[in-house]
């Protein structure tokens, strides 16, 4: 199972950054590129325990569908999103969020199975752990810029 881990460091309160992790709104501008967007469930404001989203978005010239659902809610230090539906056969994505002297340290893992076998694997060789590692950073930085001004108030309104 292929796993990628991200640290970010943020000079920002703990609970704008937690927030911010969770926030649809935020992941719409961060993805923006794959035009994505949210059709169901939980389509704007700050995702809860329990709730799920399900994202519309073109990846490799090919519209497609994922549900996740937050599993696992811990505020403000840990959350999961896993996938209910989608490409992947599975993934999982923690969200871990700790208070350091200057901000806060995020850092996300993400583990997912890629569907067809051997193929799916190669395919996770070739190009897709990159991709998919490409994705979270442009997203963490979103993240960051975010946090780091008063553009935060925009999405949670701290």
């Amino acid at each position: 199972m292929p796993s990628i881990g991200i640290t970010t460091e943020i000079k920002a309160d703990i609970s704008v950054v937690f927030d911010l992790s969770r926030s649809i709104d935020l992941h719409k501008i961060s993805t923006s590129h794959t035009n994505e967007t949210a059709i169901a469930g939980k389509t704007e404001g700050l995702i809860e325990l329990g709730e799920f989203v399900t994202w519309k978005a073109k990846h490799f010239g090919v519209y497609q569908k994922l549900t996740t659902r937050i599993t696992e809610y811990e505020r403000p230090s840990f959350f999961v999103d896993e996938m209910v539906s989608g490409a992947f056969k599975s993934f999982r994505h923690e969200h871990h969020f700790k208070e350091t002297t200057t901000g806060t340290m995020m850092t996300d893992y993400f583990h997912y199975v890629s569907p067809f076998g051997w193929i799916g694997r190669l395919v996770d060789t070739l190009f897709l752990k990159k991709y998919m590692t490409k994705l979270l950073l442009k997203r963490n930085e979103t993240i960051k810029s975010f946090a780091e001004s008063d553009r935060y108030k925009e999405l949670i309104g701290f």
